[in-house]
């Protein structure tokens, strides 16, 4: 399936993040939230990236998910790191070749690439400051899945490092820094621009356009060029599946390449019909896999992780009107603050993971497809679900 490119809304936020923009606080920082797997760091490489090396910005892209098992804060310094010997000229490219680390910016400031944002290394500000020397144009920062910073210390002191280089770098007639941060849960988010002491504190999350309608067009117009006997196409009902869906391209390629696979055709059915049968069985079986989690839980795991879900941001798991609940949960049960730890540790360290944990100490489901689930069951007034109850009322 052919990339569908969204030049339109990239040119707009390449605009907003140079500030351009009358309106809008795009040049402070960009948030942008996108449940996963629709499509939000396809954009950020294919489209947002190109736009902004098209108007003379250097950009760097980082994705703390690619590798879970480094520190974030490490992975951040060395992205810059990278990018400065890769732009610094051909005597650090050089050194780098000979072993050495320290390179040398402008013929006067030396920095151990080696060393970026540890205590007796260069600061983020002082490389970001190197970099936007050496390579004499703007730099954009873009983090995926910038969430993930606030699960280490060094995470967080990175996110610090980098509000600081931009209020240091940037000018309210010149933007040298852009920074973009991208996450997949926008509760997790959130807590980079609202909690006590967040970095960006003050800053908007926006929520990223899901592809839509214009999306489905261009998938119906790659069938009909390519499937001419199945002309005309339902527009409709694809773009009924593709949002049962939940907009994720990769599942909807998949459903549609089954489809139309001479070999699973049968009783002259349209495609477009097993497209979306294929999306209501795929929404039964994750509401079926995320009931299937819960109701494996001992029983003060399902009480912990129900709250937890019920609260979301103001989720505290030691305060006595939360031991209250779970003693209400779990009649007869001696509850402590210890036994709440304990279960939530085991929450934590089941695979996959059910719920995430920042370096602050602060709890949330890892996966924000969760709080919808509970959040569709508590208003057909479904929830607690229980063994043979219907997935939905509909």
């Amino acid at each position: 399936m052919s990339y569908f490119a969204r030049p339109g809304l990239a040119t707009e936020l390449a605009d907003q993040l140079r500030g351009q923009a009358v309106f809008g606080d795009a040049h402070n920082g960009l948030f942008l939230a996108a449940p996963r797997r629709t499509g939000k760091s396809m954009f950020l490489q294919h489209d947002l990236r190109p736009a902004l090396a098209e108007r003379g910005v250097l950009v760097i892209y980082v994705d703390l998910w690619s590798d879970q098992r480094r520190d974030p804060g490490d992975h951040i310094a060395e992205a810059i790191s990278l990018a400065l010997v890769e732009h610094a000229g051909v005597v650090a490219k050089t050194a780098r070749k000979a072993g050495l680390q320290s390179i040398t910016i402008a013929g006067a400031l030396k920095i151990d690439t080696s060393r970026i944002g540890k205590p007796d290394g260069a600061t983020l500000t002082q490389a970001l400051q190197a970099l936007h020397t050496a390579a004499g144009k703007p730099v954009a920062l873009i983090i995926d899945e910038a969430q993930h910073a606030l699960t280490s210390e060094a995470g967080e002191a990175a996110m610090a490092a980098l509000k600081s280089a931009r209020d240091q770098m940037n000018t309210p007639d010149d933007v040298a820094l852009m920074l973009v941060m991208s996450g997949s849960d926008r509760d997790k988010l959130l807590r980079l621009v609202n909690a006590n002491g967040a970095a960006f504190f003050g800053s908007t999350i926006h929520q990223m356009p899901t592809l839509g309608k214009s999306y489905v067009d261009h998938v119906v117009a790659l069938i009909e060029q390519q499937r001419a006997e199945q002309r005309p196409v339902d527009h409709l009902v694809l773009l009924e599946a593709f949002q049962l869906f939940g907009y994720r391209p990769q599942f909807f390629h998949a459903a549609i390449g089954e489809a139309l696979n001479p070999l699973e055709a049968g009783n002259g059915e349209r495609f477009e019909q097993r497209v979306l049968a294929a999306a209501r069985r795929r929404r039964d079986q994750d509401a079926a896999q995320m009931r299937s989690d819960f109701l494996g839980l001992k029983p003060l795991e399902r009480a912990v992780l129900w709250r937890m879900l019920a609260l979301g941001r103001a989720f505290r798991p030691y305060d006595a009107e939360a031991l209250a609940f779970y003693r209400e949960q779990i009649p007869g049960l001696t509850v402590s603050a210890q036994k709440v730890q304990a279960a939530l540790e085991n929450l934590r360290d089941r695979t996959p993971a059910l719920v995430w944990k920042s370096a602050r100490g602060e709890y949330s489901a890892h996966d924000g497809a969760m709080h919808a689930w509970y959040q569709e069951l508590e208003q057909q007034g479904m929830w607690p679900p229980v063994d043979g109850q219907p997935l939905c009322k509909s």
